[in-house]
């Protein structure tokens, strides 16, 4: 009695399969495109210029630890804060925003008034963290 005995094929290798999918995946990646965040684009001054800017020109709003706007000491709502931005960008086009943070205050509180500033284009916007109270 004679058997056919077949014989076993020896592995193929998988190198020319795992470099043809390293290739899909960086034609995939390529073709794609990224979505970049730019963050906030800001203009800022020459290293070595001077603005002077007067007092009557200067807004100065801060936000509490709470994430409130206080504009004169006293509390007040975003709407509050856009309409004397605009009314004074619209009187003065040289106004300048001063944001004063509390450190306790929540970060979307500090981007939402950086955005009401750009959205009102106000050429001039400075904000500064407040120093916590011992």
């Amino acid at each position: 009695m004679n058997i056919r005995r077949t014989k076993r094929r020896a592995l193929v290798e998988s190198s020319a399969s795992s470099d043809m999918a390293f290739l899909l995946i960086i034609y995939f990646i390529v073709i794609a495109g990224f979505n970049v965040n730019r963050g906030f684009l800001v203009n800022l001054p020459a290293k070595d210029s001077v603005r002077l800017i007067r007092h009557d020109d200067l807004l100065r709003f801060e936000l509490d630890g709470e994430g409130n706007i206080l504009y004169g000491g006293e509390k007040r709502a975003p709407v509050f804060a856009e309409g004397e931005i605009r009314k004074a960008v619209r009187t003065n086009p040289n106004v300048a925003v001063l944001l004063a943070v509390d450190p306790r205050s929540p970060w979307q509180g500090v981007v939402s008034f950086v955005e009401l500033a750009q959205d009102l284009k106000v050429d001039s916007f400075s904000f500064v963290m407040k120093k916590e109270s011992p």
